[in-house]
């Protein structure tokens, strides 16, 4: 699991298979939710048929004992505010044990097996080779902190990994970025990806001044000037328990000194503050290649698995193929916090000298609904749906499901669509998902008027026929996790404006019909109809959490202005859409 920190999560691995997996947050209904995962355990333990009796070990990714002694080093010699260390011992002090919590939570059988910490890192790159494909790869993991480092690098072989370099705490890409972040007026906890869709829109007009914050080094590894961030000394602000995170300013007045006034996050977004998300995604670049380069040689392998809160760096990892030596990249569709809890898991199935034998080739490992569940659903809210104007019809033949479906995107209707197993990870892969037709260029206001409400700039996503990948983008590689950004083939770009991003784009998602046999279809019908080969999609949600149940995605239909909704077999749509 991963406890006590955003994005709180569970996941349930049996004889070396992953069984479950899924994000506190879509239960609780809070976006990244902090604390102990209590109803993701408990999906869990459901889907697997089983107890907490049964449970032999609960793997956590992290280990507080790690680099101790870097620790205690580190205090001695930096010597920062009492009050700092005083605050994070108390925390610490007043957090319950795991045993503690499920007690509380969890009733029922007991839990009598083991806890074992995992460290933070360990768990990432575990999150990412041990369920890739590769025998061998690169393996590197970046991100804000977690047991005193912020990134590790190595190598993967077979079933064990060797850790070859670290950066260790107060330095940090992730808090870099984060710090930049909360400077350009996005605060929330996870806004990074903001500033990657908005660094497009923007010129690196000021990459030399923030050379002056990160450094290069030799190994590969990377240092911050701390007289800009105030992590290492004062007491920054945390929110890890029970509810939505909270980070304090990370930043000194020094970057203000340097950049010009923070902005507002209510105030005008200028080019100014496009050229700056520029420069930061481009420093991040410098860096994250400086790195890879640094490595590379010294595997010789063309393979390289990516884990962290920076591997959600979709724009990076998308260049890594026309950048560096690397042909395949693999990344977990949770590469950040929630998916530690499968790399501590994997990660302690492996030291007990297990072979490897699971590949995570679809992320489809949340909760479903059965159609007894849906037909409930739709008998209680009956009422309601006529009154919205709304007609029901059920598709037994799943061709003539998809064909209606298709053409209706190709009117321009916007769909919900919730169909099997949710998602694992943040992006919406075809199940919980919100489809558009791509080749409309005002689909973008249409979606954000009727449905997202959110910045202009962000761009959506393409969800992309395997075969079809090669001829629309300037790259063909599997990304069945929508976690890289490609460039779309310039002739192409006019005919899907809808995903296609200013700089001409698009963070793709390929789709198997091994993986995914009936979005597979859908998008073939579409193709069949109109000769593009992918459908527009975003996530099925209204600033909340994506979508979880059959009563969520009905609400969120009946509340917005969304124009299908087909639930399993059922499609219901209003009458007279456009």
């Amino acid at each position: 699991m991963n406890a006590f920190h955003g994005d709180s999560s569970a996941c349930l691995v049996r004889d070396g298979k992953l069984i479950a997996a899924a994000e506190e947050e879509r239960f609780r209904r809070l976006k990244h939710w902090a604390g102990f995962p209590s109803e993701a355990i408990a999906y869990c333990l459901r889907e697997a048929g089983t107890t907490l009796a049964d449970v032999d070990v609960i793997a956590m990714n992290q280990d507080s004992r790690a680099h101790l002694w870097r620790k205690l080093a580190y205090v001695a010699k930096s010597r920062p505010n009492p009050g700092f260390i005083l605050e994070r011992l108390r925390n610490r002090g007043k957090r319950k044990g795991v045993e503690e919590h499920l007690a509380d939570t969890l009733p029922g059988p007991a839990f009598r097996g083991q806890v074992v910490p995992v460290e933070h890192h360990i768990a990432h790159l575990s999150s990412a080779f041990h369920v890739s494909p590769f025998d061998e790869a690169t393996i590197v993991s970046v991100d804000g902190f977690g047991d005193f480092s912020s990134a590790v690098w190595g190598v993967g072989r077979g079933a064990t990994m060797q850790v070859e370099g670290r950066v260790y705490f107060p330095h940090s890409l992730g808090i870099f970025y984060q710090a930049l972040t909360q400077y350009l007026g996005f605060p929330h906890y996870g806004d990074e990806y903001k500033v990657m869709g908005l660094a497009p829109y923007g010129q690196p007009t000021r990459v030399d001044a923030l050379r002056r914050i990160v450094r290069l080094k030799p190994d590969g590894g990377f240092e911050l000037d701390l007289d800009y961030f105030r992590h290492h000394r004062e007491g920054v602000a945390y929110q890890w328990e029970d509810g939505m995170p909270a980070v304090g300013d990370l930043f000194t007045g020094k970057l203000e000194e340097l950049l010009g006034p923070r902005r507002d996050k209510a105030g005008e977004l200028t080019q100014e503050h496009r050229d700056i998300a520029r420069s930061v995604q481009a420093l991040y670049e410098e860096a994250f290649f400086h790195l890879l380069d640094t490595v590379q040689p010294r595997h010789g392998t063309t393979n390289i698995a990516l884990a962290g809160g920076c591997a959600a760096n979709s724009v990076a990892n998308g260049k890594v193929r026309r950048r560096t030596p690397y042909t395949h990249v693999y990344v977990q569709s949770a590469a950040g916090d929630a998916g530690g809890a499968i790399g501590a898991a994997f990660a302690h199935w492996h030291s007990l000298g297990n072979p490897r034998g699971f590949v995570m080739d679809h992320a489809y490992w949340g909760p479903g609904a059965s159609d007894a569940e849906v037909d409930a659903l739709l008998k209680t809210r009956a009422a309601e749906i006529e009154a919205a104007g709304c007609t029901v019809t059920r598709h037994a033949d799943e061709g003539e499901l998809c064909a209606r479906t298709a053409h209706a995107i190709a009117e321009g209707k916007v769909i919900g669509w919730f169909q099997g197993r949710m998602e694992w990870g943040p992006r919406a892969l075809g199940n919980r998902s919100i489809l558009g037709d791509p080749r409309r260029a005002d689909m973008k206001d249409i979606l954000n008027l009727k449905i997202k409400r959110r910045e202009s700039f962000r761009p959506f996503a393409p969800s992309v026929l395997d075969r079809g990948v090669a001829d629309w983008f300037e790259e063909d590689d599997d990304v069945p996790f929508m976690m890289q950004v490609f460039q779309i083939r310039e002739d192409k770009r006019p005919r899907i404006p809808a995903v296609t991003h200013v700089d001409g784009s698009g963070r793709l998602q390929t789709v198997h019909a091994a993986t995914n046999p009936r979005y597979y279809r859908l998008i073939e019908a579409f193709a069949a109809e109109t000769g593009v080969p992918m459908v527009l999609n975003t996530s099925f949600n209204e600033n909340e959490p994506v979508v979880c149940k059959p009563e969520e995605a009905l609400d969120c239909f009946l509340r917005t202005k969304m124009d299908v909704l087909v639930l399993g077999d059922v499609l219901i749509e209003r009458a007279g859409t456009a």
